[in-house]
């Protein structure tokens, strides 16, 4: 004769073992949408201010406020490190090339803490 076991407690068992890791699987989840929202705004960023200084006739300095002006409306402070834009020749045409070093809010030790975006644009004469 076959004794019964009994299966009273094992919801709780199995609670503790799914639990944890579902919360890591949400939790990556999550900072993998965070890590590509941080990125496409500075992107955007980037490419505003060079637009912004090669209409402007090259002025970087232009360049950089319109950059710094995006960043600041959607970005927390402290996220972006540096904001640099340079004129450059590319293959004999002129642009402009702004450069934003930013922190990635990341937890953890996993993936880049440093992000690096270029925006580029072509100057108006």
């Amino acid at each position: 004769m076959e004794r019964r076991r009994d299966a009273r407690g094992s919801a709780v068992v199995e609670f503790a073992v799914v639990v944890p890791m579902l919360m890591l699987v949400v939790l990556g989840v999550l900072q993998v949408g965070l890590a590509l929202h941080v990125r496409s705004t500075i992107t955007s960023a980037a490419a505003e201010g060079a637009r912004v200084a090669a209409v402007s006739g090259g002025d970087t300095a232009a360049g950089v406020r319109r950059t710094r002006q995006a960043l600041s409306a959607t970005l927390a402070e402290g996220v972006v490190d540096s904001v640099v834009a340079r004129r450059t020749a590319s293959g004999g045409v002129a642009t402009v090339d702004v450069e934003v070093r930013a922190r990635l809010p990341l937890v953890g030790l996993l993936g880049p803490s440093t992000l690096v975006v270029h925006g580029h644009a072509l100057a108006e004469a």
